[in-house]
């Protein structure tokens, strides 16, 4: 319909100009164009009514006037500046009330109109005094505006993955069934490029033990830190993080927010190195924060060293379906090695620690600091918080179950 207005609005200029027998084969070729009856055409092309000829639109004056509004701007000062939907039930209980007391000062009618007024019509006329006084609609201040502006969006696609140096950081919250309270969070931080994985674990989320954390976890990369590139949280991205990223000559990017893909690459470290080991119980002890960092420096070792991971090589669409291709299975340790980026005092540094360890013993360790965190944690009398198993998950028990019994 909106092609066909357009098309008669080009023709409607040259019907007025043209002559009888012009006029003729145009709407000859309108009529074959459009499909429309030749009478209709012929009053839509001979313009739009006139407005002496369009009935009269039906007037509706003014129901609240100058006075309403005036005391209306007198009982929303009172109450401290509330919505439409508050100030509502507000005028209905307390008009008369602040009559009496000499605080408000209108006729009957005034009073009355203020009573029986809807909160849509309250913030329509509150609109212009909201406006004039500055009044901010959104609940959280800006305040860390300037710093979103000034740290650059970096989406998946964007990254070099083969450039060594490349942090995604993520926080993972250790807080059982409640967020209530002070309670421990794990830093999390992968390369890229290689899969490093590194965590500290930080007594509680604040600018200050996040800098402490980044601090403790950087000398701990076998390769300078080139960029990190943590989520929208404010405990990340603040002027405080900032400045130690400038000083240490380290860039600093953002996802996008609410946008988890964005960092794909620690997320799936959260699960793999963080909640496959530790678990989901609430964890707010020293003792606690003790033994998650004694974890994470054998985790850290067991798992760069000695377990392989498959990255991702390409990713092609064939016929509507998604078709990957991975590269071969391979440590951190091994892929840093072989990247090329990094000293060869680190290549050093890196064989000679590995000559030094025992995968094996290195599990037992991890074993024997998970059940010492299991048994302090449930000495406090905690609840394990296990996410809900899954359809496939629940299924298989079951086959199993069935399987023992044939």
């Amino acid at each position: 319909m909106h092609s066909r207005e357009q098309y008669l609005a080009e023709v409607r200029k040259e019907y007025v100009r043209a002559g009888k027998q012009q006029r003729s084969q145009l709407l000859d070729e309108a009529r074959r164009r459009t499909r429309l009856n030749r009478k209709y055409l012929i009053r839509i092309l001979n313009g739009p009514k006139s407005a002496a000829k369009q009935p009269a639109g039906r007037t509706r004056g003014r129901s609240y006037g100058v006075a309403v509004q005036s005391a209306l701007v007198e009982v929303w000062e009172i109450f401290d500046y509330p919505c439409g939907q508050r100030l509502e039930p507000a005028l209905k209980q307390e008009v008369e009330r602040l009559r009496k007391l000499g605080e408000l000062r209108c006729s009957d009618r005034v009073a009355e109109q203020l009573q029986r007024i809807s909160a849509k019509t309250i913030d329509r006329l509150l609109a212009r005094e909201k406006q004039v006084r500055g009044l901010r609609r959104n609940r959280n201040p800006g305040v860390q505006r300037l710093n979103w502006e000034r740290v650059p969006v970096k989406v998946a696609a964007e990254w070099d993955t083969q450039q060594i140096g490349n942090l995604q950081v993520d926080f993972v919250a250790h807080c059982g069934r409640s967020t209530g309270g002070d309670y421990i969070h794990t830093l999390s931080a992968v390369d890229i490029a290689s899969g490093w994985w590194e965590g500290q674990a930080i007594a509680v989320r604040s600018q200050q033990e996040t800098k402490t954390g980044l601090e403790q976890m950087r000398p701990r990369f076998p390769f300078p830190v080139q960029e990190i590139h943590p989520d929208n949280d404010s405990a990340m991205i603040n002027d405080l993080l900032w400045d130690w990223c400038r000083a240490a000559r380290i860039r600093m990017s953002r996802s996008r927010p609410y946008k988890k893909n964005d960092n794909a690459w620690v997320e799936q470290k959260n699960w793999t190195h963080v909640r496959k080991v530790v678990g989901y119980r609430r964890y707010d002890t020293s003792t606690e924060l003790k033994l998650l960092n004694e974890i994470y420096a054998v985790a850290r070792l067991y798992r760069n060293f000695f377990q392989p991971v498959i990255k991702l090589q390409e990713k092609t669409r064939v016929e509507g379906r998604i078709k990957r291709v991975y590269e071969k299975a391979r440590t951190p340790y091994d892929r840093l090695l072989t990247s090329g980026q990094i000293s060869k005092q680190a290549k050093r540094q890196l064989r000679l620690q590995y000559g030094q360890l025992n995968p094996a013993e290195l599990r037992r360790r991890l074993e024997t600091l998970q059940a010492q965190l299991e048994q302090t944690s449930h000495a406090k009398g905690d609840v394990v918080h296990r996410p809900a198993a899954r359809g496939p998950a629940i299924w298989l028990s079951k086959w199993r179950r069935r399987k023992r019994w044939r």
